[in-house]
């Protein structure tokens, strides 16, 4: 069944060339000169506008980013040079490029002050907690870049796959983490990047094996071809961990806020002029924002009411829309 999709979606009257595809993913291949200096500057310019539209929060500016971002070149790359089992120095490309645009977010990162809260920045808490719809997605976008290569008819898709993909933004991020001493939003950055990457190298792997760019049977070293499965799938599985991990607290997390809202619901329910406007939280916090006139109710209700159905030293604290912050204790405390 699955071989009856694919010669569907590989239509063989369409597709490359082996040394067409070679020429198109290999730096080494060709004339490696020019196209290794169209790479680090492409590259170096996108780090750049990557940078400029993180810190500034602007998503046009990281869409366009990622647009002329040249990195899922070598990576493609990779996958190709696996399926032909040939040394091609993408691997290292794509080493020597990360830490081109890490270094990039560890300069712009200069300009931040140290009080700057990374996490109210949407480009940048966006790809700092990946979770495992990050990696579906990854997948599905890295089968549609190698269909694309492939196949010569639907070449113009690769512009939707770059933006579609995040590969110099979340290294941008990992950078300016870095720069700020905030390492575990740099690692969460890394683990999104890695997912990615490694999502494309699977799917490229796939389809140019299925489009018959392989090392024919008879010649194919089988012992190599174990080796490099196995790296890769602990890789797979280093970055599968936390991911699930992370998706597991996220839904924790949003069931801890519904009850919230809830509770603090019933809590204002004898006051007609208070309402919940916000539920969210922040580390080890809960921040429940009310609309009131005045002062709000005691919270020892509401520290009771939530006891049992959030975690215990879980904080909490409210805050009204005339700026006023209570801090009602930690739950079960």
């Amino acid at each position: 069944m699955l071989g009856g999709i694919l010669e569907r979606v590989l239509v063989a009257s369409q597709l490359r060339t082996s040394d067409d595809l070679v020429q198109a993913l290999d730096l080494s291949a060709g004339d490696s000169r020019a196209k290794s200096s169209a790479f680090w500057t492409m590259l170096t310019l996108s780090a750049i506008i990557a940078a400029g539209g993180v810190l500034t929060d602007s998503t046009a500016t990281v869409i366009g980013a990622m647009i002329i971002a040249p990195l899922s070149t070598p990576i493609m790359g990779i996958a190709l040079g696996i399926v032909r089992q040939s040394r091609t120095g993408a691997v290292r490309t794509v080493c020597l490029g990360c830490l081109l645009v890490i270094g990039v977010g560890v300069v712009f990162a200069a300009v931040i002050p140290g009080s700057y809260d990374l996490l109210e920045n949407s480009q940048i808490a966006g790809r700092t907690s990946p979770g495992l719809m990050d990696l579906v997605s990854a997948l599905a976008t890295g089968a549609a870049g190698a269909v694309a290569l492939s196949r010569s008819d639907v070449a113009a898709v690769l512009p939707g796959v770059a933006i579609a993909i995040s590969l110099v933004p979340p290294l941008v991020v990992a950078g300016v983490c870095l720069g700020q001493g905030a390492a575990l939003l740099a690692a969460g950055a890394g683990v999104l990047f890695l997912s990615n990457l490694l999502a494309l190298v699977f799917a490229g792997m796939l389809i140019f094996a299925a489009s018959g760019y392989g090392t024919p049977r008879e010649t194919r070293d089988e012992r190599s071809a174990r080796r490099t499965r196995l790296v890769l799938g602990l890789l797979f599985a280093v970055v599968f961990v936390p991911l699930a991990g992370h998706t597991a607290a996220t839904a924790l997390v949003a069931v801890w806020t519904e009850r919230a809202e809830a509770a603090a619901g019933r809590w204002l329910a004898q006051r007609p002029d208070a309402s919940v406007t916000r539920v969210y939280t922040a580390s080890t916090t809960m921040h429940i924002e009310v609309r009131v006139q005045g002062s709000p109710p005691p919270v020892d209700p509401l520290l009771a009411d939530l006891r049992a159905q959030l975690p215990d030293r879980l904080g909490l604290v409210v805050e009204t829309t005339y700026g006023e912050r209570l801090d009602a204790g930690t739950v079960g405390g």
